[in-house]
C-alpha cells in the first residue's frame, strides 16, 4: 500500500507542482490572469489528482482481488492526497522564491482593485483593505503560507478520494481487464 500511495501521490504532486513553473511565464505575459488563472489551477489539480482513482484501482486489483471497501479505498485516496498536497505546497515555496517573485504583490493589487469596484463606502473600503493587508502580512510567514497552500489542494483531493472510494468499492466499476 505504501508504494502505491507514494508513487501515485508523488506523480500527482509533481504534475500539479510543475504547473507553477509552467504558468509563471503565462502570468507574466498576460496569457493567464487572475480572472482565469483560478480555473487553470483547479483544473490542473483535478487532472493530477485523478491519479487517486488509478492508485486505488491498482491497489484493489493487484492486492485485493478486485474487491475493496469504501474505508480502505478512502484511506488510500486521502493518503495519496496528503503526499500530493505536500509536494504541491513545497513546489509553491520554491516557485514563490524563484519564478513567481512579485506574484503575491500583483494578486494583492488585483484584490484591492476589485474591492474598490465593489465597495463604494470609503470607510467600509478602508476596513476591508486593512483586513486584506493583515492577511497578506500573515502570508509572508512561510509556515502560514505552507498551511494555506495545503488548504488550496487538499479539499480537491478529499472530494476525489470520496468519489473514487464510492465508485471503486463496486467490483463492476472499472473492472480489472482479464489477461490473455
Amino acid at each position: 500500500m505504501k508504494k502505491i500511495i507514494l508513487v501515485y501521490g508523488s506523480i500527482a504532486g509533481v504534475i500539479v507542482g510543475a504547473m507553477f513553473f509552467i504558468t509563471a511565464p503565462l502570468y507574466d505575459n498576460g496569457t493567464i490572469n487572475f480572472d482565469n488563472g483560478m480555473w487553470v489551477g483547479y483544473t490542473s489539480m483535478v487532472i493530477a489528482l485523478s491519479l487517486i482513482l488509478f492508485g486505488v484501482k491498482s491497489y484493489r486489483d493487484n492486492f485485493l482481488d478486485g474487491v475493496i471497501t469504501f474505508g480502505t479505498a478512502f484511506k488510500i485516496g486521502i493518503l495519496i492526497t496528503v503526499v500530493a498536497s505536500i509536494i504541491y505546497a513545497l513546489s509553491w515555496e520554491v516557485a514563490y522564491r524563484t519564478v513567481s517573485q512579485g506574484f503575491t504583490e500583483k494578486m494583492q493589487e488585483y484584490y484591492v482593485q476589485n474591492l474598490k469596484q465593489q465597495i463604494t463606502n470609503e470607510a467600509e473600503l478602508k476596513a476591508e483593505i486593512a483586513k486584506q493587508d493583515e492577511l497578506w502580512e500573515m502570508y509572508k510567514n512561510p509556515f502560514i503560507r505552507f498551511g494555506m497552500t495545503l488548504m488550496e489542494i487538499f479539499p480537491v483531493g478529499l472530494v476525489i478520494s470520496l468519489i473514487s472510494a464510492g465508485l471503486l468499492r463496486k467490483k463492476e466499476f472499472f473492472p480489472n481487464s482479464p489477461t490473455s
